[in-house]
């Protein structure tokens, strides 16, 4: 399968690329900068400048392409890059897609669980309604953008959950400070995450890829856990304690809007459609998931 992939760069997107190279897929990626290969090719989406004959041959398009939701404060003008970032690259690729006779059969366009907001200890299917905040917005836009590829290209939108890595990511600065026995819960702890670790991820997506799957997919592991029970499993693959709880009025105090949405909000998120189509994932359960993401034998 021939693959072209946008936002590729960052953490989940290398992850996937070598997954997808190692499955035996040739990958074309899309870059901003000169590009450093023949499997590199630039364009300019905050223009919405890309070659259409890009995508000509292409099985599929992924599309990974958004600037890091926790890596900044919520400023009004980071608030509008998080949304332009996602949105304008999306439609560049989809009007790509439109010059084509015969566009790519697949478009993989990233969503995230943000979609539903704040929604408790309610479980959450695909077929839940959108909820409230910046994040949803972001995501309900997000996808709108992409369901406007051409008549005949299978849409597949996956809701990515909290992305567990050895490195960076999700756990990136929670994960050094309960190797010291001094990290704890976030609020009261008891907001659900809808967890999944990094191959999962990238496997998710590869079998996406080849199945008949559209619309929006759940991307997070089968168990459900709250805060409390997801630090409590880490600390214990770590033989470390995990008392110190950070208070909600701290976290919206030293992160306005961003602690909330992030860290407090609660999406009890069930992966119903990858269920059903027979996905299988390799960290399954949050003692598996726990012990991969503690070990120090790799760096990913």
């Amino acid at each position: 399968m021939h693959i072209v992939m946008a936002g590729a760069s960052g953490l989940i997107g290398t992850s996937m690329s070598a997954a997808f190279r190692d499955a035996g897929n040739s990958v074309v990626t899309l870059v901003r900068r000169p590009p450093a290969g023949s499997n590199e090719v630039r364009w300019d989406p905050a223009a919405g400048v890309l070659d259409p004959s890009v995508l000509a041959g292409a099985d599929a398009v992924v599309n990974l392409s958004g600037a890091g939701i926790g890596d900044r404060p919520w400023t009004r003008k980071r608030v509008e890059e998080l949304f332009s970032s996602r949105l304008e690259p999306t439609r560049t690729l989809v009007q790509a897609m439109s010059k084509l006779d015969s566009p790519p059969a697949t478009f993989i366009s990233q969503s995230a669980s943000g979609y539903y907001g704040d929604a408790g200890s309610t479980v959450l299917r695909e077929d839940a309604p959108p909820g409230t905040g910046t994040l949803a917005q972001i995501c309900v836009e997000w996808e709108q953008a992409a369901l406007g590829a051409p008549a005949g290209v299978r849409v597949v939108m996956p809701r990515t959950g909290v992305v567990f890595s050895r490195s960076g990511g999700a756990l990136g600065k929670l994960l050094p400070l309960m190797r010291l026995g001094v990290g704890g819960p976030f609020g009261n702890g008891r907001q659900f995450w809808p967890w999944v670790t990094l191959p999962d991820v990238s496997a998710a997506f590869l079998f996406l890829l080849g199945s008949a799957v559209s619309g929006p997919v759940n991307v997070s592991a089968p168990e459900q856990a709250d805060v409390n029970t997801i630090v409590g499993a880490l600390a214990h693959a770590l033989h470390r304690p995990a008392v110190l709880r950070v208070p909600a009025p701290v976290l919206r105090t030293v992160m306005p809007g961003l602690g909330d949405e992030l860290l407090l909000h609660s999406q009890r998120m069930e992966p119903a459609v990858l269920c059903s189509a027979g996905f299988r994932w390799q960290h399954g359960s949050l003692d598996e998931a726990a012990r991969w993401v503690t070990a120090k034998e790799s760096t990913m």
